[in-house]
């Protein structure tokens, strides 16, 4: 239990795209990072030019749509794929150059980002991982949603259930215990998705203003507009659970525990952790260091080949 040294990657790597919302280009380069360092966003160009911010939950400045840390020209927007891909492939420190506002919303998916982790690599370093353990269940509701954490022995669990009021999606649940062969095969692909008939309003808001086909899929009352069909028959609430595992690793260290959820999206991720760290007795920060003499290794990867969701209330 609790095992392992901290990671970073053996070699910086750029991906450039699109913003799914702001439609602006960015390009982001993932570096290496000393043991220590957590994942953080440089925000170049702008008034904020430089900018650091941590992959935090206190940094948390906006959950509509998508998660935001940040404020004004020094935020990033939409980095929960990203960060899924980081967590899900278990990378604990690197540092994040990004000059565009958004992170590239690529194929709608964590897979452009996981090539690219493989593409550099992981190397092991010599401070031991920290986790954040749940102690006790924290829960927090709104309508008939819900997020909660509860307590478990080893491992990351999480059981999303969603229920959407067309037969396109229907009530769908998934469960997984997150390691990076199941995070590989089970969600990285899984992509965003969202309805034709909202897209106007969202386009008057400021939102989907790069969505298509090549990035979301799209329903349209009765059918999915996709030409290529679904990547998985439940690729709804596994893109669910992908946003999910990218906004709870803004606990800052990996999760033991159960993530439960009930038609829940990036504010009530977001919210079930400011709950979990408002209360000392529910959580603790533990870490163990792998056996003495252990040499540092390169880490074998083997790759595998509408953004506007409704949060439901």
């Amino acid at each position: 239990m609790f095992l392992g040294r901290q990671t970073t990657l053996a070699d910086r790597v750029t991906v450039k795209g699109r913003g799914v919302h702001s439609n602006a280009p960015a390009s982001l380069t993932i570096n290496p990072a000393p043991a220590n360092t957590g994942i953080v966003f440089q925000r170049l160009g702008g008034d904020s030019a430089d900018a650091m911010i941590e992959a935090d939950w206190r940094n948390v400045s906006m959950t509509e749509l998508c998660t935001v840390i940040g404020a004004g020209d020094g935020s990033v927007a939409t980095i929960e794929h990203l960060l899924a891909a980081l967590a899900g492939l278990g990378v604990d420190n690197v540092i994040i150059e990004i000059d565009g506002p958004e992170t590239p919303i690529m194929d709608g998916s964590a897979h452009a980002f996981v090539e690219a982790i493989d593409q550099a690599g992981l190397i092991s370093q010599q401070a031991p991982r920290r986790y954040v353990r749940v102690l006790k269940t924290v829960r927090v509701e709104q309508g008939r949603a819900y997020s909660e954490l509860r307590p478990a022995r080893e491992g990351f669990k999480l059981e999303v259930e969603i229920d959407f009021p067309t037969p396109l999606i229907g009530r769908q649940k998934f469960e997984m215990i997150l390691e990076p062969g199941r995070f590989r095969r089970d969600i990285s692909r899984a992509r965003t998705f969202g309805f034709v008939s909202q897209v106007e309003e969202l386009w008057k808001r400021g939102f989907a203003l790069g969505s298509s086909l090549e990035n979301s899929v799209a329903l349209d009352h009765e059918r999915i507009l996709n030409p290529e069909g679904l990547r998985y028959d439940n690729e709804f609430v596994r893109h669910k659970m992908l946003d999910a595992v990218g906004d709870l690793s803004l606990a800052g260290a990996p999760l033991v525990g159960v993530y439960a959820s009930y038609c829940a999206g990036h504010r009530m991720n977001h919210n079930v952790l400011k709950a979990l760290f408002a209360d000392p007795t529910a959580y603790e920060i533990v870490e163990r260091a792998p056996a003495r003499g252990a040499a540092r290794q390169a880490i074998s990867l083997v790759g595998s080949h509408a953004a506007f969701e409704p949060e439901l209330r």
